[in-house]
Formats: C-alpha cells, structure tokens, sequence
C-alpha cells in the first residue's frame, strides 16, 4: 500500500497466535456484550410488516426496555456467543488469505477484497445455523412473538433459556428438516461477502485519505478509529437491502430470496430496503471502533517478541 503517513499493517507471520486467539476471544464478547441489544432491534425492525410493533431504532429500543426489561434487549444472546467460533475462523481466514495472495499481488486493495470476501463466505457458513435459531429467539416478545415460532414457558425457572432454544432448534426441524438451519444462507453470503469485502478497502482507502489531510503527529490509532465507522456506514447502507431479505428469509421461512424482495417492494416500496439502517449503523458504529482499535492493538500485543522493537506506532 502506498503510504504517506506509513501507517503499518501487521501481517499474519508476525503473530503470535497463542496470544492472538486468546486476547480476540476476550475481545469479541466484549464487543457483543456491547452491540447485541441494536442487533436484535435492528433484526425485529427488518422483520416487522410495516411500522406494526415499533417506528423506529429509539422506539424500539424504550417500547422493549418497557416491556420485557433489559433482559430483553438480551434475548437469543446465549446462543448468539457460539459465532466467536466463526469470528476466529473469519479473522484467520483473512489473515491466511491476504498472506496467499500477497504472492501474486502488491495492492492492498486487491489483498483486502479477496480476504475479506473469502474470510466471510467460511465464517457465514458456520454462522447461518447459529443465526436462524438465535433470530428466531430475538423475534420472541411479551405477549406472543414476531416470527414463525412460539416458545412456550417451562416449569423450570432456572434455565429458561435453555428450554426456550430447545424448542426453537425442535420447530425449524420439525417444519424444514436440517434445511431449516441452513435457510437464508445463500441470502447470507450476498449480504455478509459483499459487506466484508467493501468495509476492507473502504477503511484503507479512508485511513489513507485521513492521513493526507491531518498533521503528522496525529495519532495513527485515531486516523483508525475514524476509518473504520466511516467504512461500515459505507458498506452497511450499500448491503442493507440484501440485510433486510436475509432477516425475512431467515425468520419467516421464506426459501425464495426473489419473491421475498418482491413482496417487500409490493407492501413497503423501495424504503423497505432500508429498514433497520440506523439500527444497524449505530451497532455497527461502536462495534467497530472496539474492533478497528481493538484489533490493531490486539495484533500489536499479539507480535512476536523478536518483533517489538522493530515496530513503531
């Protein structure tokens, strides 16, 4: 990459991956922990006919505070932590990837395109089962549920959740077979490889755009932090339209990706693509700023020791 500001990326072979995967693990549940309550109103807005349950991300978020408390805002979480295993497989991927192509090309644009589409098409297929059951979960609310599905309440009122996602995991099997798990997935793919492979080069491009326009004391760290939400603004509203029929499929069992933009564009006009946007920016916003900051500094941390001091920041 040509860098006027030598802003340094820290590449696979300079890793020690004991360190790697032990302080991402920690890392990405923190992120989560943070970011899941706009990921599951962003997934209820999507899924909603209309404006029939909430008018919006603020709406949302006070109606389900209200009403199902702070525990709702949690719901499907449990499950929902199972995806830190696609997130080390995605970060892996990536990493091995750019390393391979780094062979046949200079560009880190070229680098980051190939990574990040391939790192998402292996963490999606780990990741769709884990979402269907976890969305469907999400779509449970006070007084009956938005999805396909009902959970019914269990005598045991010590592991709840854990009776709520086994009859969840019993419905799409008994309704779709092992299908059922697997349903949105290639509408999962159109939505997540594209998203991985703009957000990469978008937040190269704006990084090194930033570093051309502020001093060059500035902070390197910074110039990140701001490159990284510019970039998933960026890639989230190219992708939402692809976002919202995935969410449809998913949760209301539709198998045509198709029909399913049709009947949206019939019922809701073309602003129906956009629903949940801000929802998933402003998950997306913090989220990736901990990530942004917290994967450069997890890589830094993660550098071989014969590596340190050849490095500066």
């Amino acid at each position: 990459m040509e860098d006027k500001r030598n802003i340094q990326i820290i590449e696979w072979e300079h890793l020690d991956k004991k360190k790697f995967y032990v302080f991402g693990i920690c890392m990405t549940m923190m992120i989560r922990v943070s970011v899941y309550p706009f990921t599951l109103i962003r997934t209820r807005l999507q899924v909603q006919k209309g404006k029939s349950h909430y008018n919006g991300t603020f709406d949302a978020f006070v109606k389900i505070l209200r009403a199902e408390g702070a525990a709702g805002l949690y719901r499907g979480f449990l499950v929902n932590t199972f995806t830190l295993i696609s997130g080390q497989c995605y970060v892996t991927t990536y990493e091995l990837t750019r390393k391979y192509v780094s062979r046949y090309s200079s560009s880190n644009t070229v680098k980051s395109v190939v990574a990040g589409g391939s790192a998402s098409l292996v963490a999606q297929s780990i990741t769709v089962p884990i979402d269907v059951v976890s969305q469907h979960l999400m779509m449970q609310r006070t007084g009956g549920s938005m999805g396909r599905f009902q959970v019914q309440a269990h005598k045991d009122k010590r592991f709840p959740v854990f009776g709520q996602t086994r009859d969840i995991i019993a419905q799409i099997f008994k309704a779709d077979g092992l299908r059922g798990f697997y349903r949105g997935y290639v509408a999962s793919l159109l939505t997540y490889i594209p998203n991985s492979a703009a957000w990469w080069p978008f937040y190269h491009f704006y990084a090194e755009q930033l570093s051309s326009l502020t001093p060059k004391d500035c902070p390197h760290l910074l110039l990140q932090a701001i490159s990284g939400p510019m970039a998933a603004a960026t890639a989230s509203t190219l992708t939402n339209p692809m976002d919202v029929i995935r969410a449809r499929v998913q949760v209301e069992g539709k198998s045509s990706i198709i029909l399913t933009f049709k009947q949206l564009i019939a019922e809701e006009g073309p602003g129906g693509l956009m629903k949940g946007l801000s929802a998933r920016i402003i998950s997306a916003t913090p989220s990736t700023i901990v990530i942004v900051v917290g994967y450069e500094t997890l890589k830094k941390l993660s550098l071989r020791p014969e590596l340190v001091d050849s490095r500066h920041w």
